[in-house]
């Protein structure tokens, strides 16, 4: 072969080049930078001095990084289910017809498509103590006194901040659950009618199976972003009351910028961790469920 068929030849090659050069700068790089930090007392100005493992001892006795770690726990694994369950729902009832279809479609896909901060602060105009919409008008009817303060508990700030998220990006999950409804033949379902198959179990036994895929996609997608949670909750309590509400992603963000780089580096490498077991859990476990068309 001449140069010019060598070159056509092996162009695919070339072409993985720029992406795998991406990776690597954005990806490879910083994370194991990250992992020699972390075994470092890095303050962020100074030269750091090495200490192994004792970011990682230390974390497991901060009694603030453990009860963030719960809150990104709890957060990570309901609010995920809220989002499928109900984004689930909401595809089943738009696949059937219902009437006005488009319109219900945009509506509950739209708060996906605001940023997470602002959605946070447009409910906390809504659900604030004293000066939010929902105090006043309740305040207005003389039923001021019935107003569940939300925010100042931090066992009951935490649950509204899941329902605030949960309500936001169930129009995401919806949207991929009606593209996987539309890849099922309507034969299949034709005939599991025929076979005498209710709506219930034939949900059961062909649509649900079918639709692991999209469950996959879903899950993956809700637990990544659930666990490493931010911006909704800097928005409505700031972590607070106190800490109650903190999640790893803020005390990461608050001992990176208070002085402490090299522990709060090795908290984000607990986060990745945390954050990868579910998800290969969740992969692993659906990929036997699987079937084929």
């Amino acid at each position: 072969m001449n140069l010019w068929q060598k070159i056509s030849a092996n162009l695919h090659f070339a072409m993985i080049w720029p992406a795998a050069l991406l990776f690597a700068v954005f990806f490879i790089v910083p994370f194991f930078s990250g992992v020699g930090i972390s075994l470092t007392n890095w303050n962020g100005f100074g030269a750091p001095k090495w200490i192994g493992l004792q970011n990682f001892f230390d974390f497991f006795k901060d009694e603030r990084a453990l009860h963030a770690l719960y809150i990104t726990v709890l957060f990570g694994l309901i609010s995920p289910i809220l989002m499928n369950v109900f984004g689930l729902l909401y595809a089943l009832l738009l696949d059937c017809g219902l009437r006005f279809s488009s319109l219900v479609r945009a509506i509950v896909y739209s708060p996906a498509v605001i940023s997470s901060l602002i959605m946070g602060y447009i409910w906390l105009l809504i659900i604030k103590p004293e000066t939010g919409a929902l105090h006043q008008i309740l305040t207005s009817l003389g039923l001021g006194q019935f107003y569940p303060d939300l925010l100042s508990d931090g066992s009951k700030a935490i649950w509204a901040i899941i329902v605030v998220n949960s309500w936001q990006y169930i129009g995401g999950s919806m949207i991929v659950y009606l593209a996987g409804l539309q890849t099922i033949p309507q034969e299949l379902r034709e005939a599991s009618v025929v076979d005498g198959c209710g709506p219930i179990s034939g949900f059961f036994k062909i649509t649900l199976p079918l639709l692991i895929p999209s469950v996959k996609i879903n899950l993956i997608l809700n637990l990544i972003g659930c666990f490493s949670v931010f911006d909704i909750i800097m928005a409505l309590t700031s972590g607070g009351p106190g800490y109650s509400t903190e999640s790893l992603s803020i005390f990461i963000y608050r001992m990176c910028y208070g002085s402490s780089t090299g522990y709060s580096t090795a908290v984000a490498l607990i986060l990745f961790v945390v954050i990868l077991i579910p998800v290969l859990f969740s992969t692993w476990t659906l990929k036997k469920k699987e079937v084929d068309m």
